[in-house]
């Protein structure tokens, strides 16, 4: 039954890799297998508790639905007003060098607060606006990738990796930000430092002022666009700030701050009577353009992960990890190694099924409480998991949401970033590590 259950996860793992080879959707192919596994599971697994612990599991796995659903809302809300202009159109350096530095800064921190493939769009969007070149682009749209995939990793809504440790309480927003806000920065330096040899230190073409404000949506005033993107990122900011105070789960937060904005755009387009009802951008018109294969992308991931975990399987290959390898900064590597191959929501959901949070008493009563010590809430290997999912994934242009979506718009070749950035973000990924360590010494003292 075991072999059988792994068996099915690593084909349909495969399918889902080479989703753009075998053309079925990596939805379709993540809910089939999340079914196939449960079956046997039922079928061959005899556990009378199967339906509880599926109801757990599929509880634990809709917290994260509902937050990415009321996340992804509010960032379609703002980028249909046309609130991401306002960031677009206030970058006024044109040279190439200064331009590197600044959208690697941008895109560090918008994806602190958007998911890290939105910002990606909005960034390769704004490129194509300033560098003519394709190549040049490439470089460009590559160190967008490795910021986007950095900034994630050190906030708490940056990133589904970082949402789910966040939600199910093995990281909280401080500590966090704290740990991985250096380590993240520098990621992003060294690549950056080294990828503006790739360009010449000249001017771009001048960007056509009028074309930018031509896109703001009709029936969208500059003022409304500012407003939409202020609110906006307030409420996705508000989420952590609630989750502290009430202690409530972070989807509350996030449904809270949704609601907050449908009432307040209702409220303007009900004043708004001088325009047409179709071309108002109210929340039920931008709900119905939710990703929704996404979403169920994850719940078919995160479910199958969870068959695994009830079947013991993953409790077995952290029992071997720990006999084999017992090093944290070891396993994490690894882990961030395969995230550049492997999408990094399986990952490392499959980690938080492995490695439970352990308590005070756990940790005493282990053979090695200073290796257990690793697992507690906010412990070393949490927050290393986090930083080495999270930009591990920019190893290849295939390893994160944000490189494919860059590969798609930009049409960027694998071999190409594998040559060229790759070495770059695995020397940035590296340096981070290496100041976690540090980090890790300096509180030891």
């Amino acid at each position: 039954m075991i072999l059988t259950m792994i068996l099915l996860f690593v084909v349909g793992y495969a399918f889902i890799a080479l989703e753009h080879k075998v053309k079925v959707d990596k939805s379709a192919i993540a809910l089939l297998m999340c079914g196939a596994i449960w079956t046997i599971f039922s079928l061959w697994g005899h556990d009378a508790n199967i339906s509880h612990e599926m109801v757990d599991h599929l509880g634990d796995t809709c917290e994260i639905l509902v937050f990415l659903i009321g996340a992804m809302t509010i960032v379609d809300l703002i980028d249909s007003h046309g609130g991401f202009n306002v960031i677009t159109d206030h970058i006024k350096t044109r040279n190439k060098h200064k331009l590197m530095w600044l959208l690697a800064i941008i895109t560090f921190f918008m994806s602190a607060a958007l998911d890290n493939m939105t910002t990606t769009i909005i960034m390769v969007m704004l490129l194509r606006r300033i560098i003519a070149d394709q190549k040049e682009r490439w470089i460009y749209a590559s160190l967008i990738v490795i910021a986007a995939n950095s900034g994630g990793a050190w906030s708490p809504i940056g990133d589904v990796t970082t949402i789910m440790l966040w939600m199910r309480g093995n990281v909280t927003s401080a500590a966090l930000m704290g740990t991985l806000f250096v380590p993240c920065i520098v990621s992003v330096i060294i690549p950056t430092a080294i990828a503006v040899r790739y360009v010449r230190n000249e001017d771009t073409a001048p960007v056509d002022e009028n074309a930018l404000e031509a896109e703001l949506p009709q029936g969208v005033g500059p003022r409304l666009s500012k407003f939409i993107l202020v609110t906006g990122v307030i409420s996705l900011l508000f989420v952590p700030v609630f989750k502290s105070i009430t202690h409530l789960p972070p989807y509350m937060g996030m449904m809270v701050s949704l609601g907050v904005m449908w009432v307040l755009t209702e409220i303007i387009y009900d004043r708004k009577r001088g325009i047409e009802e179709s071309i108002k951008c109210r929340v039920s018109k931008v709900l119905k353009h939710i990703d929704m294969p996404t979403i169920l992308f994850f719940l078919g991931i995160l479910m199958s992960v969870a068959a695994l975990q009830s079947a013991g399987v993953l409790t077995d290959v952290a029992n071997w990890l720990d006999k084999q390898v017992h090093e944290v900064f070891t396993i994490a590597g690894v882990i961030g190694l395969l995230s550049s191959v492997i999408d990094n929501v399986p990952l490392v959901a499959a980690c938080m099924g492995m490695y439970p949070i352990m308590d005070a008493a756990a940790v005493a009563a282990s053979a090695d409480p200073a290796y257990m010590q690793s697992f507690v809430a906010d412990g070393l290997f949490w927050h290393l998991l986090t930083y080495c999912a999270g930009v591990g994934g920019s190893l290849l242009i295939i390893g994160s949401a944000a490189g494919v979506v860059a590969m798609g718009l930009e049409k960027i070749n694998f071999g190409w970033y594998f040559k060229k950035i790759t070495l770059l973000a695995f020397a940035g990924y590296l340096a981070g590590i290496l100041i976690i360590f540090l980090e890790h010494l300096l509180i030891g003292l």
